[in-house]
C-alpha cells in the first residue's frame, strides 16, 4: 500500500488560496457594506406592493432616513410613511440596522410587528446588496420581513425591495423607487 504524503508547497498552496478565498469574502462584505454607507441621507419616493394588501396604499410615498453611526461601523436605516410624525405610537417607524460582523454584512429589522429578523447579504455586483433570511427574535404571529434588496442607480436614486412573509408563508412584495431630497 503506497503512503500518501504532502508536499509542503502544495500544502502552503492550499492554505493560501483558503486563506484569499476568506479575505476576499471578508473584503466583498465590507465593499458593499460601504457601498450602502453612500446612500446616507434622506430619500423619498412612492411603494409598490404585491399582492395588494388592504392596510397598504400603492403609490403612496415613503420616506427613509439613512445615517453613518458607531464611528463607521453601523448605519441606521429608517422608514415611514412621507409626511407624517415620528410618533411610533400611531404610525409605523420601523428601524433597521447594518454592520459587520466576522466579515459578514448583518442586517436586523426592528419591525412594527415586534420582532426582529436577522439576515445576512450575499456578495454583491456593485450596485446591488441582497440580504438573505437568517433568523428570527420575537413572535412570528403576525409575520415578519424575510428578504431585502438595496440597488444603487445612481448617486441621487436608489430602489429598495423588501419581502414580508405574512402568517402560512405567504409572500408580500414592497418596492420602493426612492430619490434623494437631502
Amino acid at each position: 500500500m503506497k503512503s500518501v504524503r504532502f508536499q509542503p508547497v502544495l500544502l502552503l498552496a492550499a492554505v493560501m488560496t483558503l486563506l484569499s478565498t476568506m479575505a476576499f469574502a471578508q473584503t466583498d462584505a465590507q465593499k458593499s457594506f460601504d457601498d450602502l454607507k453612500t446612500l446616507a441621507g434622506d430619500w423619498e419616493g412612492p411603494v409598490t406592493v404585491t399582492p395588494p394588501q388592504p392596510d397598504m396604499s400603492t403609490g403612496k410615498p415613503v420616506h427613509v432616513s439613512m445615517r453613518i453611526t458607531s464611528r463607521g461601523n453601523a448605519i441606521v436605516h429608517e422608514m415611514q410613511e412621507a409626511g407624517t410624525p415620528l410618533d411610533a405610537s400611531k404610525y409605523d417607524h420601523p428601524v433597521t440596522m447594518l454592520y459587520l460582523n466576522d466579515g459578514q454584512l448583518n442586517l436586523v429589522h426592528y419591525c412594527d410587528a415586534g420582532n426582529r429578523p436577522h439576515m445576512i447579504a450575499r456578495n454583491s455586483d456593485g450596485k446591488t446588496v441582497e440580504f438573505d433570511f437568517s433568523d428570527l427574535s420575537g413572535s412570528n404571529q403576525y409575520g415578519h420581513m424575510y428578504h431585502a434588496v438595496f440597488t444603487v442607480i445612481d448617486p441621487n436614486h436608489h430602489t429598495e425591495d423588501w419581502i414580508y412573509m405574512m402568517p402560512g408563508d405567504k409572500p408580500v412584495h414592497a418596492h420602493f423607487d426612492l430619490h434623494r431630497t437631502h
